[in-house]
């Protein structure tokens, strides 16, 4: 994956399954992450979109998940948190007279349909309560 987002967004989705139903705030997840609590409230709002974490504002407040582990599949917040492809298109221009420059990105955009497909039928097999049990 060519961004940090999935793996943001499962260390987080893993916090809140270990946490026992206990909300957690994002400064304990940021310091978890060791990363900046501005990014990991970014990857929880898409995650709430998602339907995938529940909030409560306020003093006792925090992020819970909203549901249960064995409903959240890894290919889910892959899907969710993707923002390019895969594999990335060159940035330039290939030259539409070179033999391959006027070829290139459409091979590449099938590998990278083919390298995806691969990726979300691994993801999908693992729900996020399987992961967890990873962890001690």
């Amino acid at each position: 994956m060519n961004n940090s987002r999935f793996s943001i967004s499962l260390h987080i989705l893993t916090l809140l399954a270990k946490s026992g139903g206990e909300l957690l705030s994002s400064d304990y997840m940021a310091g978890s992450i060791n990363i900046n609590p501005v990014l990991v409230r970014k990857e929880l709002i898409g995650l709430r979109n998602l339907g995938l974490v529940t909030s409560k504002e306020g003093k006792n407040g925090g992020y819970g998940l909203n549901k249960s582990l064995s409903d959240i599949r890894l290919s889910d917040i892959y899907l969710g948190t993707r923002e390019t492809s895969l594999l990335m298109k060159s940035k330039n221009k290939p030259n539409p007279y070179c033999a391959v420059g006027k070829q290139i990105n459409m091979h590449l955009e099938n590998l990278n349909d083919e390298a995806e497909k691969a990726i979300l039928a691994r993801l999908g097999k693992i729900t996020l309560s399987k992961f967890v049990q990873k962890f001690n």
